[in-house]
Protein backbone atom coordinates (compact mmCIF):
# COMPACT_ATOMS: atom_id res chain seq x y z
CA UNK A 1 0.00 0.00 0.00
CA UNK A 2 1.04 3.43 -0.74
CA UNK A 3 -0.45 7.03 -0.97
CA UNK A 4 -1.16 7.75 -4.58
CA UNK A 5 1.64 9.98 -6.15
CA UNK A 6 4.50 8.03 -3.95
CA UNK A 7 7.43 6.57 -5.36
CA UNK A 8 7.90 3.76 -3.33
CA UNK A 9 5.14 1.33 -1.86
CA UNK A 10 7.58 0.01 0.79
CA UNK A 11 6.62 -3.83 2.10
CA UNK A 12 3.72 -5.31 0.47
CA UNK A 13 0.83 -6.89 2.39
CA UNK A 14 1.01 -9.48 0.14
CA UNK A 15 -1.55 -12.07 0.90
CA UNK A 16 -0.93 -15.00 -1.72
CA UNK A 17 2.77 -15.77 -2.90
CA UNK A 18 3.96 -18.84 -4.47
CA UNK A 19 7.72 -19.31 -2.94
CA UNK A 20 9.93 -21.64 -2.94
CA UNK A 21 9.97 -24.24 -0.31
CA UNK A 22 13.66 -23.57 1.61
CA UNK A 23 12.58 -19.45 1.46
CA UNK A 24 8.84 -20.62 3.06
CA UNK A 25 10.47 -23.03 5.41
CA UNK A 26 12.57 -19.66 6.66
CA UNK A 27 9.75 -17.19 6.55
CA UNK A 28 7.70 -19.66 8.89
CA UNK A 29 10.75 -20.75 11.46
CA UNK A 30 8.25 -22.16 14.01
CA UNK A 31 9.66 -22.77 16.96
CA UNK A 32 9.63 -26.23 18.97
CA UNK A 33 8.56 -29.25 17.47
CA UNK A 34 6.67 -28.09 14.98
CA UNK A 35 8.23 -27.29 11.68
CA UNK A 36 5.97 -26.56 7.99
CA UNK A 37 6.27 -29.35 5.96
CA UNK A 38 8.45 -30.26 2.99
CA UNK A 39 6.72 -30.44 -0.57
CA UNK A 40 7.37 -34.41 -0.22
CA UNK A 41 5.01 -34.21 3.31
CA UNK A 42 1.59 -32.46 1.57
CA UNK A 43 -0.04 -34.62 -0.74
CA UNK A 44 -1.82 -32.57 -4.27
CA UNK A 45 -3.60 -30.32 -2.93
CA UNK A 46 -3.30 -30.74 0.80
CA UNK A 47 -3.66 -27.88 2.68
CA UNK A 48 -2.15 -26.96 6.31
CA UNK A 49 -1.86 -24.25 8.33
CA UNK A 50 0.76 -22.70 10.25
CA UNK A 51 1.30 -19.58 12.59
CA UNK A 52 4.28 -17.84 12.54
CA UNK A 53 6.51 -16.75 15.33
CA UNK A 54 4.97 -13.21 15.63
CA UNK A 55 0.97 -14.62 16.05
CA UNK A 56 2.30 -17.10 18.14
CA UNK A 57 3.85 -14.31 20.01
CA UNK A 58 1.47 -12.13 20.07
CA UNK A 59 0.51 -11.44 23.85
CA UNK A 60 -3.08 -11.64 23.82
CA UNK A 61 -2.79 -15.02 22.46
CA UNK A 62 -0.56 -16.19 24.96
CA UNK A 63 -2.97 -14.78 27.41
CA UNK A 64 -5.86 -16.35 25.90
CA UNK A 65 -3.58 -19.91 26.16
CA UNK A 66 -3.17 -19.07 30.18
CA UNK A 67 -6.55 -18.13 30.83
CA UNK A 68 -7.60 -21.48 29.18
CA UNK A 69 -5.64 -23.93 31.12
CA UNK A 70 -6.12 -22.21 34.12
CA UNK A 71 -10.10 -22.85 33.58
CA UNK A 72 -9.27 -26.54 32.68
CA UNK A 73 -7.14 -26.90 35.18
CA UNK A 74 -9.50 -25.86 38.03
CA UNK A 75 -12.36 -27.42 36.82
CA UNK A 76 -10.02 -30.63 36.77
CA UNK A 77 -8.59 -30.51 39.96
CA UNK A 78 -10.51 -32.83 41.89
CA UNK A 79 -9.24 -35.40 39.65
CA UNK A 80 -5.77 -34.89 39.67
CA UNK A 81 -5.71 -33.78 36.41
CA UNK A 82 -2.95 -31.01 35.13
CA UNK A 83 -2.32 -29.34 31.83
CA UNK A 84 1.24 -27.99 30.93
CA UNK A 85 0.65 -27.41 26.99
CA UNK A 86 -2.60 -26.83 24.65
CA UNK A 87 -0.78 -28.18 21.88
CA UNK A 88 0.54 -31.22 23.51
CA UNK A 89 -1.94 -32.38 25.97
CA UNK A 90 -5.49 -32.14 24.71
CA UNK A 91 -5.14 -34.38 21.25
CA UNK A 92 -5.70 -37.79 22.72
CA UNK A 93 -9.37 -37.27 24.09
CA UNK A 94 -8.61 -37.99 27.21
CA UNK A 95 -8.65 -34.57 29.05
CA UNK A 96 -11.42 -33.80 26.68
CA UNK A 97 -13.19 -36.65 28.04
CA UNK A 98 -12.89 -35.29 31.82
CA UNK A 99 -13.53 -31.65 30.94
CA UNK A 100 -16.95 -32.44 28.88
CA UNK A 101 -18.16 -34.84 31.70
CA UNK A 102 -17.53 -32.33 34.45
CA UNK A 103 -18.76 -29.31 32.55
CA UNK A 104 -21.89 -31.09 31.32
CA UNK A 105 -22.93 -33.42 33.69
CA UNK A 106 -22.96 -36.36 30.98
CA UNK A 107 -21.59 -39.51 31.51
CA UNK A 108 -19.65 -40.41 28.11
CA UNK A 109 -19.25 -44.15 27.10
CA UNK A 110 -15.94 -44.44 26.09
CA UNK A 111 -12.89 -45.88 26.88
CA UNK A 112 -11.06 -44.50 29.88
CA UNK A 113 -7.27 -45.02 28.50
CA UNK A 114 -6.66 -45.27 25.07
CA UNK A 115 -3.40 -46.38 24.46
CA UNK A 116 -2.90 -46.62 20.94
CA UNK A 117 -3.53 -44.05 18.07
CA UNK A 118 -6.58 -45.76 16.60
CA UNK A 119 -8.12 -46.35 20.23
CA UNK A 120 -7.19 -42.76 20.54
CA UNK A 121 -8.95 -41.83 17.23
CA UNK A 122 -12.08 -43.25 18.26
CA UNK A 123 -11.74 -41.85 21.80
CA UNK A 124 -11.51 -38.74 20.37
CA UNK A 125 -14.29 -39.07 17.65
CA UNK A 126 -16.63 -40.47 20.68
CA UNK A 127 -16.44 -36.88 22.61
CA UNK A 128 -15.94 -34.55 20.01
CA UNK A 129 -19.87 -35.98 18.88
CA UNK A 130 -20.80 -35.65 21.92
CA UNK A 131 -19.47 -31.91 22.41
CA UNK A 132 -20.70 -30.82 18.99
CA UNK A 133 -23.96 -32.48 19.66
CA UNK A 134 -24.33 -30.37 23.07
CA UNK A 135 -22.86 -26.98 21.28
CA UNK A 136 -25.78 -27.52 18.66
CA UNK A 137 -23.30 -27.71 15.74
CA UNK A 138 -23.02 -29.17 12.70
CA UNK A 139 -20.14 -30.49 11.12
CA UNK A 140 -19.52 -27.98 8.52
CA UNK A 141 -19.80 -25.19 11.30
CA UNK A 142 -17.26 -26.62 14.05
CA UNK A 143 -13.98 -24.97 13.54
CA UNK A 144 -12.39 -28.25 14.19
CA UNK A 145 -12.41 -32.42 13.51
CA UNK A 146 -11.02 -34.89 14.66
CA UNK A 147 -8.33 -35.26 12.89
CA UNK A 148 -6.75 -31.29 13.39
CA UNK A 149 -7.37 -32.09 17.23
CA UNK A 150 -5.55 -35.22 17.18
CA UNK A 151 -3.03 -33.63 14.85
CA UNK A 152 -2.19 -31.30 17.48
CA UNK A 153 -3.40 -28.10 15.32
CA UNK A 154 -3.31 -25.80 18.45
CA UNK A 155 -5.70 -23.31 16.46
CA UNK A 156 -8.66 -25.77 16.40
CA UNK A 157 -7.85 -26.55 19.86
CA UNK A 158 -8.27 -23.11 20.85
CA UNK A 159 -11.32 -23.11 18.94
CA UNK A 160 -13.21 -26.29 20.48
CA UNK A 161 -12.13 -24.69 24.50
CA UNK A 162 -13.36 -21.25 23.63
CA UNK A 163 -16.64 -22.75 22.72
CA UNK A 164 -16.93 -24.74 25.35
CA UNK A 165 -16.00 -21.86 27.83
CA UNK A 166 -18.82 -19.92 26.39
CA UNK A 167 -21.09 -22.84 26.84
CA UNK A 168 -20.95 -24.18 30.37
CA UNK A 169 -18.83 -20.71 31.88
CA UNK A 170 -19.76 -17.54 30.10
CA UNK A 171 -18.25 -15.44 32.59
CA UNK A 172 -14.67 -16.88 32.43
CA UNK A 173 -12.53 -14.16 31.79
CA UNK A 174 -11.35 -14.91 27.73
CA UNK A 175 -9.52 -11.86 26.24
CA UNK A 176 -11.27 -10.10 23.66
CA UNK A 177 -10.76 -9.37 20.17
CA UNK A 178 -7.57 -12.11 20.01
CA UNK A 179 -6.91 -12.41 16.11
CA UNK A 180 -3.89 -13.86 14.40
CA UNK A 181 -2.06 -14.19 11.25
CA UNK A 182 -2.29 -17.59 9.89
CA UNK A 183 0.09 -18.97 6.85
CA UNK A 184 -1.57 -21.71 5.17
CA UNK A 185 0.54 -23.87 3.17
CA UNK A 186 -1.01 -25.75 -0.14
CA UNK A 187 0.89 -28.45 -2.32
CA UNK A 188 0.31 -27.37 -6.00
CA UNK A 189 1.84 -28.41 -9.59
CA UNK A 190 4.08 -25.46 -9.29
CA UNK A 191 5.05 -25.95 -5.91
CA UNK A 192 4.24 -25.02 -2.25
CA UNK A 193 1.67 -21.96 -2.24
CA UNK A 194 1.66 -20.01 0.90
CA UNK A 195 -1.50 -17.93 1.65
CA UNK A 196 -1.93 -15.24 4.59
CA UNK A 197 -5.58 -14.75 6.67
CA UNK A 198 -6.63 -13.81 9.93
CA UNK A 199 -8.35 -16.24 12.36
CA UNK A 200 -10.33 -14.73 14.66
CA UNK A 201 -10.25 -16.34 18.06
CA UNK A 202 -12.27 -14.37 20.74
CA UNK A 203 -15.45 -11.84 19.97
CA UNK A 204 -15.03 -7.97 20.82
CA UNK A 205 -16.64 -7.68 24.38
CA UNK A 206 -19.38 -5.23 24.83
CA UNK A 207 -18.04 -4.15 27.67
CA UNK A 208 -14.56 -3.81 28.02
CA UNK A 209 -13.55 -3.23 24.40
CA UNK A 210 -16.82 -1.06 23.33
CA UNK A 211 -18.19 1.66 24.88
CA UNK A 212 -21.96 1.45 26.48
CA UNK A 213 -23.81 2.81 23.15
CA UNK A 214 -22.82 5.20 20.73
CA UNK A 215 -25.09 7.05 18.02
CA UNK A 216 -26.25 4.34 15.92
CA UNK A 217 -27.21 2.28 18.90
CA UNK A 218 -29.51 5.28 19.35
CA UNK A 219 -30.63 5.25 15.16
CA UNK A 220 -31.52 1.14 15.80
CA UNK A 221 -34.17 2.04 18.77
CA UNK A 222 -35.98 4.54 15.98
CA UNK A 223 -38.37 3.66 13.48
CA UNK A 224 -37.37 2.20 10.48
CA UNK A 225 -37.24 4.72 7.81
CA UNK A 226 -34.79 7.11 10.23
CA UNK A 227 -32.49 4.41 9.78
CA UNK A 228 -33.31 4.08 5.92
CA UNK A 229 -32.93 8.03 5.54
CA UNK A 230 -29.29 7.64 7.03
CA UNK A 231 -28.63 4.57 4.81
CA UNK A 232 -29.97 6.69 1.62
CA UNK A 233 -27.27 9.40 2.46
CA UNK A 234 -24.23 7.42 2.97
CA UNK A 235 -25.46 4.83 0.12
CA UNK A 236 -25.88 8.49 -2.15
CA UNK A 237 -22.21 9.43 -1.00
CA UNK A 238 -20.72 6.19 -1.43
CA UNK A 239 -22.06 6.27 -5.16
CA UNK A 240 -20.77 9.39 -5.75
CA UNK A 241 -16.76 8.20 -4.97
CA UNK A 242 -17.20 5.35 -6.50
CA UNK A 243 -18.99 6.48 -9.91
CA UNK A 244 -15.57 7.35 -10.90
CA UNK A 245 -14.31 4.18 -10.85
CA UNK A 246 -17.33 2.74 -12.81
CA UNK A 247 -18.93 1.02 -9.37
CA UNK A 248 -21.97 1.34 -7.71
CA UNK A 249 -24.06 0.09 -4.41
CA UNK A 250 -27.58 -0.88 -4.03
CA UNK A 251 -27.71 -3.03 -0.84
CA UNK A 252 -25.69 -1.11 1.83
CA UNK A 253 -25.91 -4.37 4.03
CA UNK A 254 -24.29 -7.05 1.82
CA UNK A 255 -22.15 -5.03 -0.80
CA UNK A 256 -19.45 -4.24 1.86
CA UNK A 257 -19.38 -7.83 3.30
CA UNK A 258 -16.79 -8.93 1.67
CA UNK A 259 -14.50 -5.97 1.77
CA UNK A 260 -13.56 -5.34 -1.49
CA UNK A 261 -15.65 -2.26 -2.72
CA UNK A 262 -15.02 -0.56 1.43
CA UNK A 263 -10.94 -1.02 0.48
CA UNK A 264 -11.91 0.38 -2.88
CA UNK A 265 -14.11 3.18 -1.45
CA UNK A 266 -10.86 3.91 1.30
CA UNK A 267 -8.13 4.26 -1.24
CA UNK A 268 -10.29 6.64 -3.35
CA UNK A 269 -11.08 8.85 -0.34
CA UNK A 270 -7.81 8.62 1.26
CA UNK A 271 -5.54 8.36 -1.23
CA UNK A 272 -3.94 4.82 -0.97
CA UNK A 273 -3.02 2.63 -3.70
CA UNK A 274 -3.56 -1.09 -2.55
CA UNK A 275 -1.49 -3.35 -4.95
CA UNK A 276 -3.85 -6.20 -6.48
CA UNK A 277 -1.41 -8.72 -4.21
CA UNK A 278 -2.56 -6.48 -0.67
CA UNK A 279 -6.23 -8.15 -1.06
CA UNK A 280 -8.52 -10.19 -2.65
CA UNK A 281 -10.01 -8.68 -5.78
CA UNK A 282 -13.01 -11.85 -6.08
CA UNK A 283 -12.88 -13.19 -1.68
CA UNK A 284 -14.08 -16.62 -2.27
CA UNK A 285 -14.42 -18.35 1.00
CA UNK A 286 -15.15 -16.29 4.52
CA UNK A 287 -11.18 -15.63 5.45
CA UNK A 288 -10.78 -13.76 2.30
CA UNK A 289 -13.44 -11.95 2.87
CA UNK A 290 -12.11 -11.74 6.81
CA UNK A 291 -8.79 -10.62 5.02
CA UNK A 292 -9.95 -7.53 3.19
CA UNK A 293 -12.20 -6.39 5.89
CA UNK A 294 -9.67 -6.83 9.01
CA UNK A 295 -7.28 -4.81 6.05
CA UNK A 296 -9.77 -2.02 5.49
CA UNK A 297 -10.64 -1.85 9.14
CA UNK A 298 -6.43 -1.10 10.16
CA UNK A 299 -5.87 1.10 7.13
CA UNK A 300 -8.89 3.27 8.61
CA UNK A 301 -7.42 3.06 12.67
CA UNK A 302 -3.75 3.92 10.75
CA UNK A 303 -5.89 7.07 9.91
CA UNK A 304 -7.30 7.71 13.13
CA UNK A 305 -11.13 7.40 11.63
CA UNK A 306 -12.76 4.84 13.24
CA UNK A 307 -13.82 5.81 16.74
CA UNK A 308 -15.44 3.26 17.44
CA UNK A 309 -14.14 -0.61 17.81
CA UNK A 310 -15.85 -2.41 15.09
CA UNK A 311 -14.83 -6.18 15.30
CA UNK A 312 -14.27 -7.40 11.26
CA UNK A 313 -16.29 -10.69 11.46
CA UNK A 314 -19.63 -8.25 12.00
CA UNK A 315 -18.94 -6.60 8.73
CA UNK A 316 -18.72 -10.32 7.27
CA UNK A 317 -21.80 -11.25 8.58
CA UNK A 318 -23.27 -8.15 6.90
CA UNK A 319 -24.46 -6.80 10.44
CA UNK A 320 -25.73 -3.15 9.34
CA UNK A 321 -24.89 -1.63 12.19
CA UNK A 322 -21.10 -2.26 12.00
CA UNK A 323 -21.43 -1.16 8.78
CA UNK A 324 -22.66 1.71 8.88
CA UNK A 325 -20.40 2.86 11.58
CA UNK A 326 -17.51 2.09 9.15
CA UNK A 327 -18.75 3.99 6.16
CA UNK A 328 -20.05 6.95 8.33
CA UNK A 329 -16.34 7.57 9.47
CA UNK A 330 -15.79 8.21 6.07
CA UNK A 331 -18.98 10.10 5.32
CA UNK A 332 -18.04 12.78 8.40
CA UNK A 333 -14.69 13.36 7.43
CA UNK A 334 -15.34 13.98 3.92
CA UNK A 335 -18.93 15.07 3.50
CA UNK A 336 -18.68 17.43 6.47
CA UNK A 337 -15.45 18.24 5.55
CA UNK A 338 -17.08 19.72 2.14
CA UNK A 339 -19.40 22.01 3.94
CA UNK A 340 -17.02 23.38 6.22
CA UNK A 341 -14.78 24.05 3.04
CA UNK A 342 -18.27 26.30 1.52
CA UNK A 343 -19.62 23.95 -1.24
CA UNK A 344 -23.11 23.85 -0.09
CA UNK A 345 -25.13 20.31 0.26
CA UNK A 346 -28.21 21.17 -0.47
CA UNK A 347 -30.59 24.52 -1.29
CA UNK A 348 -31.37 26.66 1.51
CA UNK A 349 -35.18 25.78 1.26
Amino acid sequence: MRRAGSENSGPSRASKAAMEPESLYNLLHLPGKEDPPAEEELSQGEKRKFLPPTSRNNPKFEELQKVLMDWINAELLPEHIVVRSLEEDIFDGLILHHLFQKLSGLKLDVEEIALTAASQRRKLTAVLESVDQSLQLEEPQAKWSMESIFNKDLLATLHLLVALAKRFQPDLPLPTNVQVEVITMERTKSGLKSEKSVEQLTECGADKDQPSKDVFDELFKLAPEKVNAVKEAIVKFVNQELDRLGLSVQNLDTQFADGVILLLLIGQLEGFFLHLKEFYLTPSSPAEMLHNVTLALELLKEEGLLSYPVNPEDIVNKDAKSTLRVLYSLFRKHKLKESTDGVPQRSPN
